[in-house]
């Protein structure tokens, strides 16, 4: 039973500054004291700071912006108001890694006037939580219809260095590059969530929550261990176009004692704003084959050819063995016209959204897929020419709405919208949240490849399912691939946003079909981990499917949940390794992923996490002895053993290798 939802409005102090107050000190902790911010006025120039414990994590840090014309909003301020309040509520995810989640913090909000003759007010408002900080502006409305922002002052003063691992901004590939490690202090400009291992013994990560209507935070270090944000630029370098008024995302610090507490924190969720979406019943996570990986490893083209992929053909063949291997999802990529062998080349390409590619009916695949209980995923490429996308945007969509098409994955592949903007810049930002609302008018769940980042918007359009946003499973199909370390270091870094559309569950890891000398840099018992560990509320299955048939390990795949009452994580060392259990919210079952980089681990893991009153069989799928991620990789050891929650069981991890768990309660 869920505990009755409660709002609690401690407290709202205003209290009136006197015109020769000079400086002013203000505090807010979180409810159970584990986090405290100081805001403080001193000879009229804003900072604020935060502690953790008896930890210092930020010093004086800044706060303000610089308007066109170097017209900055920043210093020689007065308090008008301090307001203080409290807030506690559970609420219910839709679909999620956790189905309840509390929202519980103490809010301080300052009004700030300049004591200038423009007397321009501005609240800032501070949020403490058990798992970390927020911060946010808001500039109201006072008689100006045009406001740039140029730069935004913010800064995050970090009291120790450490190690951090971060991929940079401004980059043509957006965010679709490996990790670098190095310290703070020799940081780059980057994108957020940018994590951190800190000398005081702390994990922390830097990310913003509820982005709209404004440019991405990126951050960049100023001076030894401080960091600034960077509002991306529109083409023309303004930072953010506004009315006269605007309301800044939060600017979030998540802080642990340890690197697996950054992933149970729901703290960027909490920042959004409540679902908006009243029938959410066509709303399903689920898992998905597709014609896809096929192209990627060149067996197929995405363009018309002998070896086309998208062909009514193919389509019925793939159909069947979703039905054959109880999968009720299939994407199709590649069905519409406009598919070249340039398509890629950042030349504004056009594609139509409802012509459809030679040798592809889609009213007949889409007839026979609903024959054999199978949901056809749909797919908008647009080449990031966002002109022609959205001049069709309606048309294609509701060409999806009549077949029957409730999924569709959306594309921006260029390293600029329109050729001239920046995907995560404020032009990005509200393309990419026009398109989200557009597809709940038609009824669509969308998975943004090529997206702009994940600031927890799923909490208010829960359609928004899943997103790209780093390299995934087919730089492993044409590149040097994703290095075992790669899949161990996501969860602490661009997992933190969201949920990624990663792709997993490739089985042939050795790629035999694919190109020569390409494979996927993990053990087969990997692959089954990473659906544990890499959190999304919709899974493909990679592989071709006929790697599936009739293969042991498939059952697995097909057993996993993809929506999860509760997660945990039992141990984790960024870069090194993890090991996530999640419980199923639809049954009593558990299900354990648990990975390594290129080391080979032994892990002894208590089963307490278990219902204490039950037996468990643990279905497990471990790495065979002696392999590597690149010798008999695809070697999986199948074996069941009876369990409780007082057992440890022992499990090996070859290097660059897995296990996945199901652990299945028994009947009495």
């Amino acid at each position: 039973m869920i505990k009755p939802l409660s709002i609690i409005l401690l407290i709202i102090i205003c209290i009136s500054c006197s015109q020769e107050e000079k400086n002013s000190t203000h505090k807010v902790s979180s409810p159970k004291a584990n986090n405290e911010i100081t805001f403080e006025l001193t000879n009229g120039n804003p900072t604020y700071s935060v502690k953790h414990g008896d930890i210092n994590v930020l010093n004086n840090s800044n706060l303000g912006f610089v308007f066109k014309n170097n017209d900055s909003l920043c210093e020689n301020f007065e308090v008008l108001t301090i307001e203080e309040s409290t807030f506690d509520k559970t609420w219910e995810q839709v679909w999620g890694e956790k189905q309840f989640i509390q929202n519980n913090y103490n809010q301080l909000s300052v009004t700030l006037q300049e004591k200038t003759a423009n007397k321009r007010k501005i609240e800032i408002q501070f949020r403490a939580f058990d798992d970390g900080i927020a911060l946010r502006y808001i500039f109201p409305q006072q008689g100006i219809d045009h406001l740039v922002i140029m730069d935004e002052l913010t800064s995050f003063n970090l009291s120790a260095d450490g190690d951090a691992w971060w991929i940079g901004a401004y980059q043509d590939n957006r965010y679709e590059y490996l990790t670098t490690k190095s310290l703070v202090s020799d940081l780059d400009t980057v994108h957020t969530p940018l994590t951190i291992k800190s000398n005081s013994g702390l994990s922390l990560s830097f990310h913003e929550a509820n982005l709209k209507d404004f440019a991405s935070m990126t951050l960049g270090k100023t001076k030894g261990t401080e960091l600034k944000v960077d509002l991306v630029p529109w083409a023309d370098g303004d930072r953010v176009k506004t009315n006269g008024t605007f309301k800044t995302p939060w600017r979030t610090l998540q802080i642990a004692e340890t690197p697996g507490e950054l992933i149970t924190s729901y703290l960027i969720l909490n920042l959004n704003d409540p679902n908006k979406i009243e029938d959410t019943s066509w709303i399903k996570p689920s898992k998905y084959l597709g014609i896809w990986w096929g192209m990627h490893i060149g067996k197929y083209t995405f363009w018309e050819s002998e070896t086309q992929g998208a062909t009514t053909k193919n389509a019925f063949k793939y159909i069947d063995y979703c039905k054959k291997l109880g999968i009720d999802h299939l994407l199709i990529e590649g069905w519409n016209k406009g598919w070249t062998t340039a398509w890629y080349e950042n030349a504004m390409h056009k594609f139509s959204f409802t012509q459809e590619a030679d040798n592809f009916d889609l009213k007949k695949v889409t007839d026979y897929a609903k024959k054999n209980e199978v949901n056809i995923i749909g797919y908008h490429e647009t080449g990031s020419n966002i002109i022609n996308y959205l001049d069709q945007i309606d048309a294609g969509m509701q060409l999806y709405k009549d077949v029957g098409i409730h999924d569709v994955k959306i594309g921006q592949v260029g390293s600029r919208l329109n050729m001239k903007e920046w995907h995560h810049g404020q032009f990005g930002v509200n393309y990419y949240r026009f398109v989200l609302e557009k597809a709940l008018e038609y009824q669509l769940t969308v998975n943004f490849h090529e997206p702009i980042k994940d600031t927890g918007e799923r909490r208010t359009y829960p359609n928004m399912m899943a997103r790209e946003g780093a390299r995934g499973q087919e730089y492993n199909a044409w590149s040097d691939g994703n290095p075992p370390s790669h899949t161990a270091t996501i969860p602490f870094t661009r997992m933190l946003a969201g949920p990624m559309d990663f792709t997993p569950g490739v089985l042939d890891v050795e790629i035999n079909q694919g190109f020569e000398g390409r494979d996927v840099h993990t053990t087969a018992a990997k692959q089954l981990a990473l659906y544990v560990v890499l959190y999304s509320p919709i899974q493909m299955l990679a592989d071709l499917p006929e790697n599936y048939d009739s293969n042991p390990a498939f059952k697995f795949l097909h057993d996993v949940p993809v929506d999860w009452e509760d997660t945990k994580v039992l141990n984790a060392e960024i870069g090194e390794y993890i090991t996530t259990v999640r419980k199923d919210r639809f049954s009593d079952d558990w299900y354990l992923g648990s990975l390594t980089n290129e080391k080979s681990r032994l892990f002894d893991i208590e089963l307490s996490f278990l219902d204490s009153n039950a037996i468990y069989e643990a279905q497990i799928y471990a790495d065979a002895k002696g392999i590597t991620w690149n010798k008999n990789a695809s070697e999986v050891v199948i074996s069941t053993k009876e369990v409780t929650a007082s057992d440890t069981l022992q499990i090996n991890l070859a290097e660059g290798g897995g296990a996945a768990i199901r652990f299945k309660k028994k009947d009495k």
